[in-house]
């Protein structure tokens, strides 16, 4: 069995966030970065796939050079092998023209049955390249996926357990298959010490937008040309406004009695 696990390098969500005021921009230079927090419940379950019906990992990740880190974490995790998509071209992209990028890369890489996602990246928090690189695929998109039920390489299929909004959904599919997941599906492992040794030695090979074009992709549709949607701008949200009130009383009694009078004056009570 053949599982790839698509990837993403954001920045750190416990850095703090720099805008450009004047030009309206996300200043990333410099940020410290780590590997999409959804991602690595995917790369998990892509490996205890793995360990259950054999086969091999493949991550996969679109981005920088500095990427590169992020695929030597899914490799110190387990993984089998990593690619990076990384050119000039691919800049600018949104989620659609991202999914458009992935799915040349899936095609190039060959014969696969799952393509593991997370289900959504912590900075663009679209939840799109998922069903979208299953619709560039041409293969069913199971969402939102918080347990396998089943699973059957043989037999080309797969029973998952769908986490929505007020309820539980129960969904069969045919292989291949996408499949973003949830926190709640396992819990992902540590990378080890020799994990960690080994990652550090392993080549990822980097693809161009010259070598997914070799394979029959059309640059039309990588970066910002192919991206449907455009960032007009971003900045600080305006401050909130508030204040404190200190509730005076000579006892505590006298402080709750105080509070409860004033909650009901403001109809909170």
């Amino acid at each position: 069995m053949h599982a790839i696990v698509c990837i993403k390098q954001v920045p750190d969500t416990e850095a703090p966030v720099k805008v450009d005021t004047a030009r309206g921009e996300l200043l990333l230079a410099g940020m410290p970065t780590m590997v999409n927090v959804f991602d690595e419940y995917a790369i998990e379950e892509a490996l205890l796939a793995r360990e259950k019906f054999g086969g091999k990992v493949t991550a996969l990740s679109m981005g920088p050079a500095e990427a590169t880190e992020a695929l030597k974490k899914a490799l110190a995790m387990g993984v089998d092998e990593a690619i990076l998509l990384s050119d000039p071209q691919f800049e600018g992209a949104d989620a659609w023209s991202t999914a458009y990028t992935l799915a040349q890369a899936i095609r190039k890489i060959g014969d696969f049955d799952l393509v593991f996602f997370g289900k959504q990246s912590t900075d663009g928090t679209t939840g799109l390249v998922a069903p979208a690189v299953a619709r560039f695929l041409g293969i069913p998109a199971l969402t939102f996926v918080f347990k396998v039920r089943s699973l059957d390489p043989v037999g080309r299929k797969i029973v998952v357990e769908r986490l929505l909004e007020g309820r539980r959904e129960v969904v069969e599919s045919s292989l291949p298959a996408a499949v973003s997941v949830v926190k709640d599906i396992n819990q992902p492992r540590y990378p080890t010490l020799l994990g960690i040794r080994k990652a550090s030695k392993m080549p990822v090979p980097v693809w161009t937008a010259a070598d997914l074009v070799a394979a029959g992709a059309n640059p039309a549709g990588f970066g910002l040309q192919g991206s449907p949607s455009r960032v007009l701008r971003v900045e600080y949200p305006p401050a909130r406004a508030g204040k404190v009130e200190l509730i005076g009383g000579a006892t505590p009694e006298e402080q709750a009695a105080a509070l409860a009078d004033r909650l009901l004056g403001l109809k909170i009570l």
